[in-house]
């Protein structure tokens, strides 16, 4: 029995097309359905086709920290901003620094848009610091002072909320500085402004009163600070706590209730933003409330175990830690108990609010502070004239390809023809499904990138075309010549896929902003278009190949073996020669 003969050897593209045309028909099938089980039936679209918000934000140095503007800051307060928007669900927001000291935030419209807004500017600089005072928010007179070489008034007294420590010792009559000042001056570490009666100088044998010391200059300044300062005034409560350092006590107010304002004496700060690990809002269900939880690291932990500690052991306020959240009391809670593990934090908070906050604190606060420069509404007028001048320009390339392929290709033109809708849909459908996934947003220049691969799949088309003519020219049927050419086109389709999509990946690493898009989009087509030409354009090609159209080679199929001067069959050749010889034998 003869052994087949190599040639006749089914391939199993040959063979088996129908499988990977019902491998991409499902898959087709499957992203179609997937995409409008979503809702989203259509792609998102950037702030340069939908509209949307244009922020300009200036870095504003502190007094004496200059040099803190730099590239450095500048990128890290750019991943921060990124990750808070992006945590929000807003699709496409564009991030990036202009200059030294400028950062633009493009956040196109759409959900949550007016949230990212509020929060791209906010520093977001979180510190737990403990309460030394606390009163009303109105301003109020000033601790007295001692008068130098004669006695004070005694002063009047005061009730709770004036922010005396309870518990502690009275000054005596000829105290001139109030607890607050005791307070302050323990928070400083400095000795006592305030002489007790067992602790008062002896008088001088001249017997003149004995004069009580100054407080300290910087005690005093912030006593000062506390007393004049208005809490319902909104530029002091902005201006109040600003420019601090951490390790500095300060003054700042809270809102107890809508309307309603406190002002407190803070010391310094024993746990700050950097030692949360998580936070979020959540509803407390027992309080019926809205409140933000948070998780400490490992050495945040270790900080609010030991400031916590400190604090169970005094009285009202100063059993109180103040979460101060840039440079605002948003809650001063008291402590009864050693904590360490997580806090929360509590107020007028609404479900939006909580969530917000514990959005901004997860990402950390910002290195530096910013001033918004400009808010400026971006119309999708000038975008949508683009669009509509680039889909023209799509439109009219595509049909050049297409007459082009008719008028070359002929009947293979129509294989072409399918194979670019399907690599379209496929487009389409799995750009419409990376909205809601990864955020993806089509903007100008990822619908460049959409056109420009339109040539890079009918480039796929003709090489594998061009191939299968070689074979015919060298004297092979159409059968054998589409099996025989797939090896040597599919080497050079992924040859150069490969080069546009390294491309394609290079621009989208090094890259910010709308480049970004034009660079997806390439890599996504490319990849795609090797999907199409191995599970499709060649299957059809195979069946099609089995019909009398193009397998006896009409002329209009294309694939005329007189029109491309094709040699006489290798197989027919082989048959003459052999009877002959028998016969003569």
């Amino acid at each position: 029995m003869a052994a087949p003969k190599k040639g006749r050897r089914p391939a199993g593209g040959q063979s088996r097309p129908g499988r990977a045309l019902a491998l991409i028909l499902i898959a087709m099938v499957a992203l179609t359905g997937g995409m409008f089980w979503s809702g989203h039936t259509t792609p998102r679209l950037g702030i340069d086709l939908a509209g949307g918000t244009s922020i300009t934000l200036k870095a504003k140095a502190e007094p004496g920290q200059e040099s803190a503007v730099n590239e450095t800051n500048m990128n890290t307060a750019v991943g921060i901003i990124e990750r808070r928007v992006n945590g929000l669900g807003v699709s496409e927001a564009e991030v990036q620094t202009q200059g030294a000291e400028n950062i633009i935030v493009n956040i196109p419209r759409g959900t949550n848009e007016k949230q990212a807004r509020e929060q791209v500017g906010t520093t977001a600089q979180l510190y737990f610091r403990p309460v030394l005072a606390v009163t009303s928010g109105a301003p109020q007179p000033a601790p007295s002072a001692t008068t130098s070489g004669s006695p004070s008034a005694t002063p009047k007294p005061k009730s709770s909320a004036s922010g005396t420590t309870a518990g502690e010792k009275s000054a005596t009559p000829t105290a001139t500085a109030s607890t607050q000042g005791r307070a302050l001056t323990e928070a400083l570490k400095a000795p006592s402004p305030t002489p007790t009666a067992s602790s008062s100088a002896k008088p001088k044998a001249t017997g003149t009163p004995q004069a009580t010391p100054k407080p300290d200059p910087a005690t005093a300044a912030l006593q000062q600070k506390f007393a004049d300062l208005n809490c319902l005034d909104p530029k002091q409560r902005t201006a109040a706590g600003k420019g601090v350092k951490a390790s500095e006590p300060t003054v700042a107010c809270g809102e107890d209730s809508p309307g309603v304002w406190s002002k407190y004496l803070l010391g310094p700060a024993e746990v700050d933003g950097k030692d949360v690990d998580d936070a979020k809002g959540v509803l407390d269900q027992k309080r019926g409330m809205w409140i933000v939880t948070m998780d400490f690291t490992d050495a945040g932990s270790k900080k609010f175990q030991s400031i916590t500690s400190k604090l169970s052991q005094q009285a009202d306020p100063q059993n109180r830690f103040a979460i101060v959240l840039d440079g605002d009391v948003v809650s001063a809670p008291s402590v009864r108990q050693t904590l360490s593990a997580s806090a929360e934090i509590s107020g007028n908070f609404t479900q939006q609010s909580a969530q917000d906050l514990g959005n901004v604190l997860s990402y950390g606060a910002l290195p530096l502070t910013f001033q918004t420069q400009s808010v400026d509404t971006v119309t999708a007028a000038l975008g949508g004239d683009q669009l509509q001048a680039g889909l023209i320009a799509g439109a009219i390339g595509l049909g050049l390809v297409i007459i082009y392929l008719v008028a070359y290709y002929r009947g293979l033109s129509l294989i072409a023809i399918l194979s670019l809708g399907v690599s379209a849909i496929l487009t389409y459908v799995i750009m419409a499904l990376l909205g809601p996934a990864i955020g993806f947003a089509l903007n100008l220049p990822a619908v460049c990138g959409a056109i420009v691969a339109i040539g890079i799949t009918a480039d796929s088309f003709i090489v594998y075309f061009e191939r299968i003519r070689d074979e015919l020219r060298e004297g092979r049927t159409l059968r054998p010549a589409v099996e025989r050419a797939w090896p040597r086109a599919r080497r050079t389709i992924l040859v150069s896929d490969f080069v546009s999509f390294l491309a394609a990946a290079v621009l989208f690493i090094v890259t910010v902003g709308k480049v970004q898009g034009f660079a997806f989009t390439l890599g996504l087509t490319t990849l795609l278009d090797i999907v199409v030409v191995f599970l499709f354009t060649k299957p059809v090609m195979t069946l099609l190949a089995r019909t009398k159209f193009f397998g006896n080679g009409h002329k209009w199929s294309g694939l005329d073996p007189k029109r491309l001067g094709a040699k006489p069959p290798l197989r027919r050749t082989r048959r003459t020669h052999a009877p002959v010889d028998a016969k003569e034998a």
